[in-house]
């Protein structure tokens, strides 16, 4: 191990929620465990309530024990960058890491960056979700550059986002780790306790799609997949269990256009921590039929539950499920979904998937993560 640090975390944290949040709580721990010293600033605003097409940006959880959280950071007012800056450059930190994924965060992070980076001791680590969004906006290049410019090294979750930062002329060490497992969701329940929790029929087989509902996610192509004869002639549903963040009508309109009101069911809500295991324990496999991606939590939540997985071959999705193993790597477009889908349940494969997947989710560990985030620290002298 190398000698302690201390390493301030800037970014989502309790009490906010999602999946950024839980990963910068986690990985804190995991440090923590590994002995080193860790405090983390995050929000007192993170987006601005007309940018944020949510409920709530925050959890009704308990606050992650052990963990020193301070609310500091306002995205959209400059003047908590400097405060929080200022007090990262006095207080001299070895290591400053900040998860990036929004060019939006950009200005906020490039700014506080910069002003603890002067006092010429303090080295700015990025762990990079994305570098050029899903949803590309003008702006996002010249934004991404700005945060690329005040880091030393970047840690990236996937080799597409690499091959981004690579693109703007980044040229200071990237190293690369897939996103660990989400493991703050509990054990594995039973698939028919799991299906008695839902109210669900257990005389079906179960699909599900979880996640914040995005366009770029494919729901579309998954609800027309739904409407194969080869689909419809078995005993199985979709469950899609998530908020949308995208026109809720346009899936509405597919299922009443495919008569799917009776094999599909919609949990329109963010999905709370103690009731993820639910779905995905009622579910025979996970289903990821995105347009575009880097990388998703959603399918390291699938490892944790060691479910099989159908996913499409764009981003980092392909280099994570071994294709015909722990899922299926097709074609993103509704035929190749469709069949696959198909190949599942005819072959009756389900149980061999599950145990491949159960092998294959050692390594993604937050050992492995914060080794390699450590590693690139030393490389960034």
């Amino acid at each position: 191990m190398t000698n302690p640090l201390s390493i301030v975390i800037v970014g989502p944290a309790h009490p906010y929620r999602g999946g950024i949040a839980a990963n910068n709580d986690r990985l804190a721990q995991e440090l923590m465990r590994m002995g080193h010293k860790v405090k983390i600033y995050t929000f007192s605003l993170q987006y601005p309530s007309f940018l944020f097409p949510g409920k709530t940006q925050y959890t009704t959880e308990p606050q992650p024990e052990g963990l020193d959280i301070e609310v500091a950071v306002n995205s959209i007012n400059p003047i908590t960058w400097l405060k929080v800056g200022r007090r990262i450059r006095k207080d001299r930190p070895d290591m400053l890491l900040i998860r990036y994924w929004l060019p939006f965060m950009a200005p906020c992070f490039g700014s506080i960056a910069r002003i603890a980076k002067g006092n010429g001791h303090t080295r700015v680590i990025s762990v990079a979700d994305n570098i050029i969004p899903h949803e590309k906006r003008v702006g996002d290049k010249v934004l991404s550059k700005f945060w690329a410019s005040s880091t030393n090294g970047f840690v990236v979750m996937s080799h597409s986002v690499g091959n981004d930062l690579k693109q703007l002329g980044y040229s200071r060490p990237i190293g690369f780790c897939h996103h660990p497992l989400f493991d703050n969701f509990g054990k594995a329940i039973p698939k028919d306790e799991a299906k008695s929790y839902l109210k669900l029929d257990a005389s079906y087989s179960y699909m599900l799609f979880f996640g914040l509902i995005r366009d770029y996610k494919g729901l579309d192509w998954l609800l027309e997949a739904m409407s194969d004869p080869r689909i419809r002639a078995r005993k199985v549903k979709l469950l899609v269990a998530g908020e949308f963040y995208a026109d809720a009508k346009v899936y509405y309109d597919l299922v009443a256009q495919h008569k799917l009101e009776d094999v599909v069911t919609f949990y329109p809500e963010f999905i709370p921590d103690p009731e993820v295991a639910k779905f995905f324990c009622a579910a025979d496999i996970v289903v990821q039929p995105y347009k575009h991606a880097t990388q998703s939590g959603v399918t390291q939540i699938g490892y944790h539950f060691s479910k099989p997985m159908l996913v499409t071959k764009v981003g980092g999705l392909a280099e994570i499920i071994p294709d015909g193993k722990v899922g299926y790597v097709v074609e993103p477009n509704v035929r190749a979904i469709a069949d696959a889908i198909d190949n599942f349940y005819e072959e009756g494969r389900e149980q061999a998937m599950a145990l491949c997947a159960e092998q294959e989710k050692a390594k993604y560990s937050w050992e492995n993560m914060a080794n390699e985030i450590l590693r690139v620290f030393e490389a960034s002298k």
